[in-house]
Parts: structure tokens; sequence; C-alpha cells
């Protein structure tokens, strides 16, 4: 009789654990932006925003300013998106979008409002650019799509699960930027339009089974990068927009049999006509295309174009003229004929000013017109809304934000109030929970940017709350430590005191913020004197040319709300306190120990004499110690919760635990001697060693690899035993295998309901297991690890997930905490808090996910 043990629930690959396995993990916040490319953004008449991000495209709740839903299925990255309009101008129940994988998926829309992948069309050779669907009849779709393959195709998807290519029509050497399809007025014969390379805009009208080119509308002097058509009371208008900088509006109306024919009469002035005649079944019809405006604003490349939707009044659909436009000049304009004449003027024009960005790449305007949307070159959105008090003000809105690259490390604040997350768009970002004052809910935001770097970032650690290392693609390392105005607004936007903020953080030299010069890398600092606005007749006279140009770009910000892309770019970067030289190649990892005194740093390396751990004290920044002992680069390393030993893992495949020596008089500082080490025989893992952690007793340690093993090691307690001999530490779990690459690992500093360990194993796929762990009585003696949760497809990572770190303190960050005195909610809110403890995913996915786990669901 085999005793029962939880380790066989995991191992036949339960379905159990993972039908629990809905309650235990829940997504509380995914950080992702839009790619960077034009027709990636479309707002639905439901009010939700979808977005490609990466691989996948995320449905985004500007309401309620979180990511909804994550749709996973292409294999590289999406570069169109598109909502299915209905007639009636009802919420969408379907969602189409291109990508980099060749591919155009269409998404339904199930009974309980998820996503499910409907249809796939394949077809294309290169990836997709730009697409647009609309109903034909019986509830049919005509997709259609261009690929940088130069050809545009049009698609019909019926409910047969099967896309049928109806049309292809090839460009030769030419591209098709846009596309967009509309039925022609009074028919069911849909038109589309394509707009590319050639600058001009192509028509084709799908008849009697064909399609043909009706015509082409000459104009434009550069490519033409958006088109978009709308209805507007039996007559069709077409946007085009272009690298000229211009907007051409054309208008088509069909013309009665009479018209075509009559006499031309030269004493009106019209504009040119151009007709063509479209033969359905057995009746022809004709219309004409007309130029109906030429819209000159903008200064530079015309990325997009967006009419407003059109809205139900008096039980019949009304079109109000009034056009969106994004450019490369940084600016959106709002266009629309003048009441009494009818020329075209601009209403409207938002936009960003300062920063070293490029523009925007395309515009979207919700369906009551009273929010308009852009998403700029860094992936950005930018939102305004329509301020109701005073008539055409716009106001910028809060958006949700995050990295448009790879994300390669995390950290949590040591209170557990706020993220840090650095990436391969060099930058560094802070995240944080904010709670309106209306409304009870939490939502994340990035309220700091405290680096925007010309290397990639790779690594970071947090010393205190308010400073931090962190390391990119260079040989330094930099420190930064947060300025006054950023603990100011950051007690704001998080409800704490700022009095107490500041007497954590050394107050008194404290500077107001910092700036980065003109050419420079580092963040210098702002004092308050530095801001003091100079007299009027000082201004006038330069006394050079440099005192032109402020070196100072930064202005002090009085938060209430996280703040909108200029201010992160320009406004939140802390100043740069002091560079660590060292290391002959880039850096690769860092790591800081909870006594806040140490940190240790390792760099890229295929030799002996560059893989060494050296460590810095962080009171004097001086480098303390070179510890050598590995051959390749150090992949990942952990100081143990009582800061008394230091485990670095390494591409060498073995992993060496450093023990903290006593201090004496000659050394009060912290020096490190070699504990324990595998070598090539007892190393067990066979591949890379990516990823390593410490149980938070200090007890146990494991290492995650390449080869799909996880183990825990151990004991390692310094009480007992001589410190002269070397102790034994061995494997003291079964050895797990986890399918995949284990990227990522991370235990959980709370312990579960019958004093088990519970970790996180991130893997190469970006899915991420949840398993708990007892020692067992026996060393590595029967099977002692249980499955007890997974994230499901929706929630995982589309790509490897490069770290997992746990919350520093149980509860969820943002709530509970944060309360005024005096709002007691009694003990059982308390309570419930405690059972929750939140995990944060940092992902080559471009995304930060943070989930709430219930361990009572465990």
């Amino acid at each position: 009789m085999i005793p029962f043990s939880p380790g066989h629930i995991y191992s036949n690959s339960t379905t159990s654990a993972f039908k629990m396995a809905a309650a235990v993990i829940e997504t509380c916040h995914v950080a992702c932006c839009a790619n960077r490319t034009p027709n990636v953004v479309s707002w639905g008449r439901g009010g939700t925003i979808a977005y490609g991000t990466c691989n996948s495209v995320a449905l985004y709740d500007p309401e309620g300013r979180r990511v909804v839903a994550l749709l996973n299925g292409h294999t590289g990255r999406v570069n169109a998106v598109q909502w299915v309009h209905r007639e009636d101008s009802a919420p969408e129940g379907h969602l189409v979008s291109g990508a980099s994988d060749n591919r155009l998926i269409l998404w339904e829309a199930q009974q309980d409002g998820k996503f499910i992948q409907s249809v796939e069309c394949k077809g294309h050779t290169g990836p997709v650019c730009a697409a647009d669907a609309i109903y034909v009849e019986d509830s049919k779709i005509l997709v259609a799509s261009s690929a940088s393959d130069s050809t545009v195709k049009l698609w019909l998807c019926c409910d047969a699960k099967e896309a049928e290519c109806l049309h292809n029509v090839s460009f030769g050497s030419g591209f098709m930027m846009d596309v967009s399809l509309v039925l022609l007025p009074g028919s069911r014969v849909p038109i589309l339009a394509c707009g590319g390379d050639d600058s001009r805009v192509h028509l084709y009208v799908q008849a009697n089974g064909q399609l043909q080119r009706a015509m082409s509308l000459q104009g434009h002097e550069d490519w033409v990068r958006g088109v978009e058509w709308a209805s507007a009371g039996g007559e069709l208008l077409l946007a085009s927009c272009s690298q000229d900088s211009l907007i051409r509006v054309w208008r088509l109306c069909a013309k009665s049999g009479t018209d075509t024919h009559a006499e031309d009469n030269h004493s009106i002035i019209k504009m040119k006509e151009d007709i063509f005649e479209v033969k359905e079944r057995d009746k022809s019809s004709v219309f004409a295309v007309s130029l109906e405006t030429v819209l000159a604003g903008h200064e530079n490349w015309v990325y997009g174009v967006h009419w407003q939707p059109p809205f139900y009044q008096g039980g019949e659909l009304q079109q109000r003229l009034c056009l969106l436009s994004a450019s490369m000049d940084k600016t959106m304009i709002l266009w629309a004929p003048e009441e009494g004449s009818g020329v075209w003027i601009e209403k409207v024009r938002v936009g960003e000013v300062g920063g070293n960005t490029l523009g925007f790449y395309g515009c979207q305007m919700s369906a009551d017109g009273s929010m308009i949307l852009a998403h700029a070159f860094h992936g950005a959105l930018h939102l305004w809304c329509k301020d109701l008090d005073k008539e055409g003000e716009w106001r910028p809105g809060v958006v949700i934000s995050g990295h448009f690259n790879a994300v390669q490390d995390l950290s949590w604040d040591p209170e557990g109030e706020f993220i840090l997350s650095v990436g391969s768009d060099q930058t560094t970002r802070l995240f944080t929970p904010w709670r309106t004052q209306e409304s009870k809910k939490v939502t994340w935001h990035e309220i700091s940017r405290p680096q925007i770097h010309g290397y990639d970032m790779q690594c970071l650690a947090m010393i205190g709350r308010f400073q931090f290392v962190s390391g990119a693609d260079e040989k330094v390392l930099r420190v930064f430590q947060a300025p006054r105005n950023f603990v100011e607004n950051f007690a704001n936007i998080s409800g704490t005191s700022k009095e107490t903020l500041l007497t954590s953080s050394d107050s008194a030299s404290l500077p107001e913020g910092a700036s980065t010069p003109a050419l420079g890398l580092s963040n210098k600092a702002v004092f308050q004197g530095d801001l003091v606005p100079k007299n009027k007749e000082e201004e006038e006279q330069f006394n050079s040319v440099s005192d032109q140009y402020q070196e100072s770009y930064f202005h002090p910000l009085n938060l209430t709300e996280p703040p909108p892309e200029d201010h992160l770019l320009q406004n939140t970067l802390w100043p740069e306190v002091q560079k660590l030289y060292g290391h002959g190649f880039e850096m690769f990892c860092l790591a800081s120990d909870s006594s806040r005194t140490v940190v240790a740093s390792a760099c890229k390396a295929s030799k002996a004499e560059h893989a060494a751990v050296l460590l810095w004290s962080t009171t004097t920044w001086r480098q303390l110690q070179v510890l050598p002992c590995h051959t390749l680069t150090v992949t990942q390393m952990a100081f143990s919760p009582d800061a008394q030993l230091l485990l670095a893992v390494s591409r060498d495949r073995t992993w060496s635990l450093w023990r903290r020596n006593l201090p004496t008089p000659e050394s009060p500082e912290p020096l490190f001697s070699l504990y324990a080490h595998t070598e090539k025989d007892t190393a067990i893992h066979s591949r890379i060693i990516w990823s390593c952690d410490w149980s938070p007793d200090s007890k146990f340690f494991v290492t995650s690899s390449r080869d799909k093993k996880v183990i825990i090691w151990g004991p390692c307690s310094l009480a007992s035993g001589d410190p002269v001999l070397p102790p034994e530490i061995k494997p003291c779990s079964s050895i797990l295998d986890v399918g995949d690459s284990a990227t990522a690992i991370a235990f959980c500093p709370v312990l579960c309901s019958n004093d088990s360990y519970l970790l996180a194993i991130g893997l190469e796929c970006g899915r991420i297991r949840l398993y708990r762990w007892s020692p067992g009585s026996e060393p590595a003696g029967g099977d002692n690890w249980s499955c007890c949760g997974e994230t499901d497809t929706s929630q995982s990572h589309t790509l490897a997930v490069k770290r997992l770190r746990w919350r520093p303190k149980t509860g969820r960050a943002g709530r509970g905490n944060g309360k005024k005195d005096g709002q007691g909610d009694g003990e059982s809110e308390i309570e419930e808090e405690s059972s929750w403890v939140q995990l944060a995913s940092a992902s080559a996915d471009h995304s930060v996910k943070i989930f709430n786990i219930n361990k009572r669901a465990l």
C-alpha cells in the first residue's frame, strides 16, 4: 500500500488542481503599452480600447483604468487591431488583429463577455500591417488586410471557422499602408480604399464575385499613411492622410442616370468629378468622386485620421462631420466644417511639448466624442477628455503605461507600496497603486520614471525605500536617490503622510528634482535655488548663447493624480548620486542585502577573471571585495533574508555560497568568504542556472535551470556546527521537472497553513506555476512537491518570464494600510486582507503583471 502524498496530485498533471486554480490566482494589474506601429489601436463603441502589445491584444477600459483582458494567440508582434463595428453602433462582438506571424485572427465575444479565437486567416507571406472588417449579408464578416508581401487580400469569415480568401491584389514592389472597407450607399456592395507608397488612394469595388479597380485618386505628394471611410446621409466621405503633412477629404455620391449625361455647363465653377460604374447582378449604378477639401495644419508626417463615430438620434444613425488627425509633430487636431460657410477649419489642437521623442502614430475617438486618444512613438497612450465646465477646452486624462521592450528585472519597495522595473527600452519605471477620492477601486499607475538612459537596462537593486542601484549594457553601475518632489507626490498619491516619508529619507539635503543635460547620460540634481525665476530685465539680455537655453528642463509638479507621459519624460527623473566602476563587461545582475549595507554585482563573462562578484559598501560606495569562484557569467544572486549568506548561480551550471565573516577591529566592514559550492560532478543541473532564491527563514535555497529542473538545497544553519568544517549542503527536495526551461523562481515570504513553503516558478513559455513544498522527514525522499495552481492562457505571459518577486508583506498594496485613523472596518477585513499575497512578474513580452494570490484557496 503506497502512502498518499500530495506529490501524486501534481505528478498526474492534475485537472482538479487547475480547476481550483481559477480562484487561486487573479490578475490585479497589467502594465503594458501599445506597439510602435500605426494601426495598432482601436476604440470600440462599447467603450473598450483594444491595442496590440507585443504578441497580445490588450482590452483596456478607459473608465476603470485597467487592462480587463489579454488575448493571446499570435506568435509575432501585433501590428493591426480593428473592432468590427456593427451597423446599429451597439457594442462590438468581434475584433480582428494582424501580426508579424503573417496571420490574421478574428476574435469573438462569448456569452460571459470573454473573447476567444474564432477564425484564423492564413495566406500572407509577410507581416500584416493593416486590417479592416465589416459585416456583410447573413452576419458574415468581410476582412481586408494589407501586408508587407505587397498584397492586399479580402477574406470572408463565416461560422465555418475557416476563412476563405476571396481576392488577392498584388502591388508589385509597392506597399499599401492602410485599408478601409465600407458598403456603397444604397447597396450592399463593398468598396475598399487602400493608401500606399505610390502616393495614391486606390478604390476597389466587389461586384459579381470580382474585385475591380474603380479608380485611383491622385493628389498626395508622398506616401499615403492612413485612409478611413465615413457614411453621411446617403454619401460617403473618405479621409486620407500622407507624409506630405496634408489631409485630403473626398466625397463619393450616387448619380442618377440623368446627372451623368447632362451637358457640362461651363458657367458654374465646381470640383472635378471622377465617375465609375458598378454592375451588380443585372442592375448598373454610377458613382462620382470629388475632392471635398484639403486640410493643412500639421508640420510633419500625418500618420492617422479617424472620423467621429456615428450615433443614434431619433431612431436613425447620425454621422457628425468631425475628423481627428494625428501627426509626427506631436499634435492631434480636430477638424470640422464651420457652421455658416461649410469651410473646414481646425477646431481643437492638443499635443505634447518637450521630451526628446518622436510624435504620434495614430488616433482614436470615444463613441460619444468626449475623449480622444493618441499612441506615440514610445508606445505611450495619450488621452484627452473634453472639459465639461469650459466649452471647447480639453485636459489630459489618466491612462496606464508600460515598457515598450522586454522587461528585465523588477523589485518591490521594502514596505511593499510600489514596484520599480527596468527594461530593454532603456528606462526605469516606478508603479504604485492609486485610489481616487470618489471610488474605492485601486488602480496601478506609473508615477515616476527615475531613469531614461542611452543603454538597454538590465538589472536593479533597491537600497531602502528611496534609493536604488541599476545596471545597463555598460560597465558602470549608477546609484539614484529620490528627490523631494517625488517623495511629496508619492505621499499625495499613495495617501501616506509627507512628514513620515521625509523623515525616513534624509530630507535636509534632498534636491528638488533632476534633469538630464542635452547631450548627457547622467541625471543632474536640481536644487531649490536653481528654480528661482530670473527677473524680467536680466532675461532680455543674454550674456552668452548658452544662457538662452536652459540647462534644467525640470519643473516641480504637485500631483494629486498619476502624471501624463510628457511629465514622466522630464519632471520625474531621480538624480544620480554615484557611479561605481570596477567591471570589465556589461552589467548582468545585482543584489542587495536586507540590512542595506552591501550591494553585490556581476557582469557578462566568458572567462573566470571577469566572472567574479564585486561587493560594494552602501555607506561609502567603495568596492569592498572581489569574490572569484565561477568561470562564466553569474546569472543571478540573492542574499539570505538574515543577510548572513550570499548565493550566486551561474552559466557554468554551478552555484556558490558565501558567508559573512564576523566583523573584526581591523575590518569593521562586512567581508564574505566562500562557504560552499558545487563542482562539475556535484552540480546536478546540466544547463545554465537561470534563477535562485531563499526561503524566508534562510534555511533553504532554490535553483532553477534551463534543464527544466528545480531543486531546493539546504539546510544552511550557521548557528550549530564548527565554522571550520565545510557544511554539507545537498538537495533537500526531489528534483522537480517543470517541463520547460525555468527562467525565474521566488519563495513566498509567508508560509502556508501547514508550515509548507510556497514557490512561484516562471517558465520560458510565459506560464507561472505555484508549488508547495514541505521539508520531508527523510531528505530527498518521496515526492514532496505539490502543484497548487498555474496561470491560465489569458493570464500567462507570451514570452519568457524574466523575474518573479513576491510582495514583502501580506495583503494587497494600496488596500487596508492606506486607511486614515478611525476608519476601522473591524477585524474581518484585516483578517481577509492577510489571506492575500501579491506576486509581481516581469517578462520579455514587455509587460509587468501583478497577481493576487489567495492563500486560503491553496
